[in-house]
């Protein structure tokens, strides 16, 4: 029997995430970062800053990702796994390039990531490995030996992500009045998109209208109102629509928003809406200002009775999930063949993103995938 450690050959897990402003200072820099080289002017940053300065100018997601953090370092400990968990951010602190520099002053050679985004999609995917490939050529260039950095597998349909949300969806129709509860539709949101980044989401195979990301996040829809249905006994009308939309007027996003639809149910007679932001591991800004703030000001103009199920953000069951996760890819680079857990019609997802999969807008080295210059 092997005595290596179950997470060999890994020696450490970053968890890589989106980043915010922690204050009113950091909103323009900020989104600065996140709007690098589109040449917006700032006096319009300050503008699209506004919904930051509503909560203070704090993003609720670092503190987020401090809980999740937390609890999956509880996790690792409470089943013995020796393995350190990093934090980095792509457009605020700490920032990925110095985290990663932490790492490799840590002695770690071998690393495995856990991007804050559960589905196939260029800006879910493709562009976290960019950022990965442009921090490790930022220590190349600092003659830091950079460390082999892999990325977990999406996990929109594992179990431990699946089922506290279904969880917080009976959560949530029960704030809901007894008197509108039984027909309460069900409004599944995540993130519009481009559809022509929709359509090219995922590997070459699931290129197509809407691509992976829609398909991905309509199995999670219909597994996650199967899953209410047994519990509660009632089929909840359900639909998935979008959210926090941005860009050029004139290119198609996905469709319909969520205010767009919460009209349009309320018109066709629905009683009552749960808002389920299955696109989202946590609270972060565009659940609490576009849902809570503009979908539920939206709502009470129609007089629609709303509620909105929580994020998975740190439940014990996803950082369980994550450990889990991390043992099947170390297995599997041992050369063995864990069990792949996931739930729905889709099946478990790749471990490396192939070539062609989630293309980039312009051609850039992208870490973590078949087409790694750091293999």
């Amino acid at each position: 029997m092997s005595d290596q450690p179950a997470h060999a050959p890994y020696d450490a897990l970053l968890l890589l995430s989106f980043g915010g402003p922690e204050g009113p200072d950091d909103v323009v820099p900020f989104l600065e970062n996140v709007t690098r080289g589109r040449g917006i002017p700032r006096e319009r940053l300050k503008e699209v800053g506004q919904h930051y300065f509503l909560f203070g100018g704090v993003s609720p997601i670092n503190d987020q990702n401090r809980a999740l953090l937390a609890a999956l370092r509880r996790e690792f400990a409470e089943h013995a796994l020796d393995l350190p968990v990093y934090w980095g951010n792509r457009n605020w602190a700490p920032y990925l390039t110095d985290t990663l520099r932490e790492i490799a002053a840590d002695g770690h050679r071998r690393v495995l990531t856990l991007a804050t985004s559960a589905y196939a999609s260029y800006s879910g995917c493709r562009q976290y490995r960019e950022n990965l490939a442009d921090a490790l050529a930022a220590l190349e260039a600092e003659g830091i030996e950079p460390p082999r950095v892999d990325k977990l597998r999406h996990y929109f349909n594992h179990p431990g992500f699946v089922r506290p949300m279904a969880d917080a969806v009976v959560a949530a129709l029960a704030e809901l009045p007894e008197a509108v509860r039984e027909g309460a539709h069900l409004a599944f949101t995540t993130h519009s998109i481009p559809t022509a980044a929709a359509d090219t989401s995922g590997p070459a195979g699931a290129h197509g209208d809407g691509g992976a990301y829609v398909a991905q996040h309509l199995d999670v829809a219909r597994t996650v109102a199967e899953a209410v249905r047994e519990e509660t006994g009632t089929d909840h009308p359900w639909r998935l629509v979008y959210q926090s939309r941005s860009g050029a007027p004139h290119v198609p996003w996905l469709e319909p928003d969520i205010c767009d639809h919460l009209e349009a149910v309320h018109g066709a007679g629905a009683p009552a809406v749960v808002m389920v932001p299955i696109g989202f591991v946590s609270d972060h800004m565009e659940v609490k200002y576009d849902l809570d703030t503009e979908a539920a000001a939206k709502a009470a103009g129609l007089g629609l009775p709303v509620a909105r199920a929580a994020t998975v953000g740190a439940d014990p069951r996803f950082a369980a999930a994550v450990r889990e996760l991390v043992l099947e890819r170390a297995a599997s680079e041992r050369g063995e063949h864990p069990e792949r857990c996931a739930l729905g019609a889709l099946g478990p997802s790749h471990d490396l993103c192939p070539v062609g999969c989630c293309p980039a807008r312009a051609p850039r080295p992208a870490a973590a995938g078949a087409d790694s210059p750091y293999a």
